[in-house]
């Protein structure tokens, strides 16, 4: 069964990727997504069954929006910085903490974060994650949650628990 939801999700993933479908690449993203499931099936999620469940599916489809909306708005603010004649940017590296206790839901907010212009995760250690951000606000471990970590982290909470 675990190897059969990494095939599912690989799957999905593929098709949205490739849009518009034709035959030929539905049946080459069958077979990567097989290899994918059939190499790292027994690597994938410890708890793989809570991911079926209804409302925690619910959460993640509310969450592609909500990190959409967020990943243009950082695509926007670093283009601004990018086309500034002051390049006015304070790169640094933050220290957030973070309240997901699986592996899983560290690995998507890491990925999320690093997905978003202007972040990079660089370190994880315990509940705390080191990221490399392009305009510094804060050097303090709360505020600097609250500006990268806590937008995407109350939706995952949801889906990863």
């Amino acid at each position: 069964m675990k190897r059969f939801t990494l095939f599912f999700i690989s799957y999905i993933i593929w098709i949205l990727l490739v849009l518009p479908l034709d035959l030929q690449t539905l049946i080459l993203g069958f077979f990567v997504a097989l290899i994918v499931a059939l190499l790292f099936g027994k690597e994938f999620v410890e708890n793989y069954k809570r991911l079926w469940h209804i409302d925690r599916l619910f959460w993640f489809l509310v969450y592609i929006p909500v990190f959409t909306y967020y990943l243009i708005l950082a695509n926007l603010d670093v283009m601004y910085r990018v086309l500034h004649p002051d390049l006015p940017i304070n790169p640094g590296i933050v220290k957030v903490k973070t309240k997901l206790k699986s592996r899983s839901g560290r690995s998507v907010l890491c990925n999320s974060i690093t997905l978003t212009p202007g972040t990079l995760s660089v370190d994880i250690e315990g509940e705390y994650i080191y990221i490399h951000w392009l305009n510094v606000k804060s050097d303090d471990v709360d505020l600097a949650s609250k500006g990268i970590v806590e937008k995407f982290e109350k939706y995952l909470m949801k889906v990863f628990g």
